[in-house]
C-alpha cells in the first residue's frame, strides 16, 4: 500500500484531472453498482456532504439515535443544512423498525419541517457491528418510494456487513440512494472515505464538498491506498471477524465481565465491567498494555488487520490481570 502511494500517477483533483483519484472512483462505482462515486477526507465528511446534497435547509432526516451522524459528527448536517433530525431508537439489531419509521414522517402540515430522507448505518456501530440485511433494506425500500424519501446509508463499515451476509456490496446499496463507506477502518487506509450515487448525486455533492474546504489537490496519494484497500483488504475481513468471535467469548469466560458473545457478529466487540468502574478499569487496562475506547456505561475493542489471535489471547490475559488489580 506504502509503494503504490509513492508510486502513485498524481494530478489535481479540484479539477477532475488526478488519474489515480478517477480509478478509485471509478473501481468504487462499480462495486456499489453506482453510476459515479467521490472521493472525500473522512466519513464524518462523505456522510454531511451526502444528506446536504439530498435535502433542502427546513427538512427533515430520520435517523437512529445510536447512529454516528446524530452521536458522533458535531451536529453538523443541522449546522451547515439546516436541516432537523427526527430521531427513533434503533432496535438491537442496528436497524430502526419501520412502523416506527412511518410514523415519524411528517404530514403535509405548514407547522412540521417536511421528512425527505431516512439515514441508516451498516454495519451498526453502536449496536454492535451488527449487519443491516439485504431484506430489511428492500423493505425499506418500500416504505421510503411510497412516502417519497430517498435513503442514505453510512456505509462507514459496509464491506464487514457484506463479508459477513456473504452477499456482494452492491446488494446492500441497490436500494439505497447514497451511501458513504471509509476506507481508513477495515480497509487499512490512511486517510479518505467514498460517496456513491448517481451521477446528477455526486455533481451536486462535488459542490457541497468544496464549498466546506473538501477539495483536495494532488490526492492520488491517498487515492492509490484505497485502491489497494478496495481490490484486496475486503477479501481478508472475515478474519476480523472470526477475531472478534474469539474476544467475545474469551471475555464472556472472564468472571466480572458481561457480554453477549452471540451478538457479536463482524468486528466491534463491546463489553463491561460488573462493578461498573468503566474509567479505573480503562486506565488500569492501558497500564497493562491494552487500549480500549471507553463510553459512559460499556467499552469497545476493534479487531482489525493489525489485530492477530495471539493478540486476543494477550488481551484477553491482560483483561484478567486487571480485574485482579482493581
Amino acid at each position: 500500500m506504502r509503494k503504490a502511494m509513492y508510486d502513485a500517477e498524481l494530478g489535481d483533483d479540484v479539477y477532475g484531472e488526478d488519474p489515480t483519484v478517477n480509478k478509485l472512483q471509478d473501481l468504487a462505482a462499480e462495486i456499489t453498482g453506482k453510476e459515479a462515486a467521490l472521493l472525500v477526507s473522512s466519513g464524518t465528511m462523505g456522510n454531511l456532504v451526502s444528506l446536504l446534497t439530498l435535502t433542502n435547509r427546513g427538512e427533515e432526516i430520520i435517523l437512529g439515535d445510536q447512529c454516528h451522524v446524530y452521536a458522533w459528527e458535531g451536529a453538523g448536517v443541522p449546522i451547515f443544512g439546516g436541516v432537523s433530525l427526527s430521531v427513533i431508537k434503533n432496535k438491537s439489531d442496528g436497524t430502526l423498525d419501520l412502523n416506527d419509521i412511518k410514523n415519524a414522517i411528517n404530514p403535509t402540515d405548514d407547522h412540521k419541517p417536511s421528512t425527505s430522507v431516512v439515514s441508516i448505518e451498516n454495519t451498526q456501530n453502536q449496536c454492535s457491528g451488527s449487519p443491516i440485511s439485504e431484506k430489511y433494506l428492500m423493505a425499506l425500500k418500500d416504505l421510503c418510494n411510497v412516502n417519497k424519501l430517498k435513503i442514505h446509508m453510512d456505509g462507514a463499515r459496509l464491506f464487514n456487513a457484506s463479508v459477513y451476509l456473504n452477499v456482494e456490496a452492491s446488494a446492500l446499496t441497490q436500494h439505497i440512494d447514497s451511501v458513504t463507506f471509509c476506507l481508513s477502518k477495515g480497509l487499512s487506509c490512511p486517510i479518505g472515505s467514498i460517496i456513491c450515487g448517481s451521477q446528477d448525486f455526486i455533481l451536486k455533492a462535488k459542490r457541497w464538498r468544496k464549498s466546506i474546504g473538501g477539495g483536495m489537490r494532488q490526492a492520488g496519494v491517498f487515492a492509490a491506498a484505497g485502491i489497494i484497500g478496495l481490490k484486496k483488504m475486503t477479501k481478508r475481513l472475515g478474519e476480523d471477524h472470526q477475531n472478534a468471535n474469539q474476544l467475545a467469548h474469551g471475555l464472556a469466560d472472564i468472571d466480572g465481565i458481561s457480554i453477549d458473545p452471540e451478538i457479536v457478529k463482524t468486528n466491534i466487540v463491546r463489553f463491561s465491567t460488573l462493578n461498573n468502574n468503566t474509567s479505573k478499569f480503562y486506565e488500569t487496562l492501558k497500564s497493562n498494555g491494552v487500549l480500549v475506547n471507553p463510553s459512559n456505561s460499556s467499552l469497545r475493542m476493534v479487531t482489525h488487520y493489525g489485530i492477530t489471535s495471539d493478540d486476543i489471547d494477550l488481551t484477553l490475559a491482560a483483561v484478567s490481570k486487571t480485574l485482579r488489580e482493581i
